[in-house]
């Protein structure tokens, strides 16, 4: 978790307004044409696919994309894995443990290729772009090496990716560090590596514990390509890195750049859009202009150096279109700390601070933001997008390398935020900090987060009325897909999340760090989580895909509902009920309903309480149980009276297929009896199928 900033708008001159205005329009126009002209896709030229091209394998999520249908984002890409693809490499994994190349993958396995291998993909649809996730090896010292990828399709056309590692390979204890031969950054915590507070003489092995291992790369291929064509990805023999690992490719036709034939083009207000030259000061003196003359300001394709936050309110800013405007900026260290604590600033577009009024009516769209940020601060500002925005819409936008794609720190109301793509971020994918209301993220594709891929988190005061709804979390390094820190009348809809590491699962409901307590409703409906349920290293113990988890205080005031969701493939447990155990015995978890709910595969149980409190089941089906479908530990007394957790049965809750241990909800477990295995064996299940 990260703070919010007090950030004063930049410094910037006004333009002198008619003489200037008429010109905004005209140069608008030109420059778009002439830009976008430059840069669009030319018409499809026709090629001929490789005689001897395997057939495709699109995947959702790593899944055959039937047993995901109707849930996530819903996305302009089609995925195919790289295990599932020709290759001449080596196929890593399925593993999901943590501190591995695969574990850290779609589908928990990849390719990995040395110089002269490659990976052949077979394009499902009309394609002009593509984007490659991948993982090099770090610097022995830290701070990444570069590589070349060599891009060909048919054999043809050849062209050069150059892959990085500047932006990955975390090591050690939170917050993290770029150096691999650390020690312990906290000798007095209590690590599972020795199952102990070690102290400072500890000697760990090093790297200790590395991780966010992966990063991506876009390419547009200058043509479109047809269903059939091969794209090829080679590691050439030049290659810096020893192994390449490819995890990926999303193939994409996308559409010719957006053009706003009147509107403040920053071009003429002295943007360079070969980001040579600093792009910060035209943006601000376009903003303004456009304010005053109720414009939308145009950002054409090119890509323009913004090393500072760019202060919004009052404006519509559109872009050409993610693949083709892109907002670059390389992270600056401040000359001493500003008032938020911040070392650093970087490029960001930012509302100003909830304190002084916040911004209002705020349009983003159809633009990049690259960050340059390699390290975790939690005290930084450093995000793509930051403060606080009412009654304001984020659509298009594609954030890659900053430290959190979108922080949003209120009190604020009416934030719309759709169809966007966050990545490769060193903490969360998008926050809704402190009385964030009335505000929805939508239709937005999350990949590869250092911490929480989407969050609500209601710090001192409670978020209300806001929902995540059908997107897409895959892969956050470390915590959860989705996870909810208190707050009113929340929905958590028809999302898609896959593949949580560590210190986490896919859906999280907290009361932690600080948060108000769960009030009015909480819904969870109609989500699709794959793969998750992970290992709680600081526990020692498995966790639910889905998981509860009262530690500042009791989840007992809110009408909480899990319906229609969908616990494909969990590691350990599909359902979690937790507290810590120094507040195990001032703590419980209640009023929670589980209903319609399907449970295909765990490696443990169906349902796993370590607190007191009470849930109901209602036509909740399981097949696939490792363990015992119930695993009722309670508070650990294991009193005569049975668990101090309960559960009710209201019905229609069945098992099918394959259990090793008869129905999951059996009648003798009801309503409490106590079944406590505290670390119960795993059985892996077969992979999910249609119901």
């Amino acid at each position: 978790m990260t703070r919010r900033t007090t950030q004063a708008p930049p410094p910037g001159g006004h333009p002198r307004p008619k003489l200037l205005r008429r010109r905004a329009i005209a140069v608008a126009a030109a420059s778009a044409m002439l830009a976008g002209a430059a840069l669009a896709a030319p018409p499809a030229v026709a090629a001929s696919a490789a005689p001897s091209a395997a057939a495709p394998v699109v995947t959702r999520a790593a899944l055959d994309p039937a047993l995901v249908a109707g849930r996530g984002a819903d996305v302009p890409f089609l995925e195919q894995e790289a295990e599932r693809a020709v290759h001449t490499g080596t196929v890593i994994g399925p593993d999901r443990t943590a501190y591995t190349l695969p574990a850290e993958a779609s589908g928990r396995s990849a390719v990995q290729l040395q110089a002269g291998q490659y990976v052949e993909f077979t394009l499902p649809a009309r394609t002009n772009a593509i984007t490659v996730r991948y993982s090099i090896p770090d610097a022995a010292d830290g701070g990444g090496i570069r590589s070349p990828l060599d891009v060909t399709v048919n054999g043809r056309q050849k062209r050069t990716m150059t892959l990085t590692s500047e932006y990955s390979w975390l090591y050690n204890q939170y917050p993290f560090t770029n150096d691999p031969h650390a020690g312990l950054l906290h000798p007095d915590w209590w690590i599972t590596e020795c199952g102990c507070v070690p102290g400072p003489d500890y000697a760990v092995t090093t790297p200790f514990r590395p991780m966010h291992f992966y990063d991506e790369q876009r390419m547009l291929l200058g043509r479109t390509y047809e269903a059939g064509d091969v794209v090829r990805l080679a590691v050439p023999k030049r290659a810096t890195a020893e192994l390449t690992t490819i995890d990926l490719l999303d193939s994409e036709l996308v559409a010719a750049p957006h053009v706003r034939l009147k509107g403040a083009n920053v071009l003429l207000f002295g943007a360079d859009p070969t980001g040579r030259r600093d792009a910060a000061p035209a943006f601000d003196r376009a903003i303004d202009f456009a304010k005053r003359h109720d414009l939308p300001v145009y950002v054409p394709p090119g890509t323009f150096r913004v090393d500072r936050h760019l202060i919004v309110d009052d404006v519509t800013i559109e872009g050409a279109g993610n693949w083709y405007t892109t907002i670059r900026g390389s992270e600056v260290a401040l000359a001493e700390p500003a008032p938020d604590g911040s070392v650093h600033t970087g490029v960001g577009f930012y509302g100003r601070d909830a304190a002084d009024g916040g911004s209002t009516n705020v349009h983003l769209s159809g633009f990049a933001i690259e960050g340059d940020v390699r390290e975790r601060i939690d005290t930084d500002q450093v995000n793509g997008i930051g403060g606080a925005m009412s009654d304001s819409t984020i659509e298009g936008l594609y954030i890659r390398h900053t430290k959190v794609g979108m922080w949003f720190d209120g009190p604020m109301d009416g934030l719309e935020v759709r169809d966007s793509i966050i990545v490769d971020q060193i903490a969360d994918g998008l926050n809704f900090h402190t009385g964030v209301t009335g505000s929805t993220v939508a239709n937005t594709f999350v990949r590869n987060t250092g911490d929480d891929g989407l969050a609500m988190w209601s710090e001192a005061v409670a978020n209300a009325g806001n929902a995540f709804d059908r997107n897409t979390v895959q892969t956050p390094t470390l915590a959860n897909g989705i996870a909810i820190y208190g707050g009113t009348d929340t929905t958590v809809s028809g999302n898609l999340v896959a593949d949580p590491i560590r210190e986490g699962s896919a859906l999280h409901v907290g009361s932690r760090f600080g948060a108000e307590p769960f009030t009015g409703s909480l819904a969870i409906v109609e989500n699709t989580t794959v793969r998750a349920g992970t290992y709680e290293l600081n526990w020692n113990i498995g966790l639910g895909a889905i998981w509860f988890y009262a530690l500042d205080r009791s989840i007992d005031q809110a009408d909480i509902r899990v319906s229609g969701d969908h616990f494909l493939d969990s590691t350990y447990n599909a359902i979690m009920l937790v507290s810590d155990w120094p507040v195990k015995d001032q703590v419980s978890i209640s009023g929670v309903h589980f209903g319609d709910v399907r449970v295909d595969g765990t490696g443990t149980s169906v349902v796993s309480a370590r607190v007191a409190g009470s849930a109901s089941f209602e036509n909740v089906d399981a097949r696939n149980v490792g363990a015992v479908g119930v695993n009722n530990c309670g508070t650990f007394h294991f009193t005569p009276a049975g668990s101090e957790f309960s559960l009710g049965d209201l019905g229609g809750n069945d098992s099918s297929g394959v259990n090793t241990t008869g129905p999951w909800l059996a009648p003798w477990e009801l309503p409490n009896t106590i079944t406590c295995d505290d670390r119960p064996p795993v059985v892996a299940p077969p992979a999910p199928s249609p119901w």
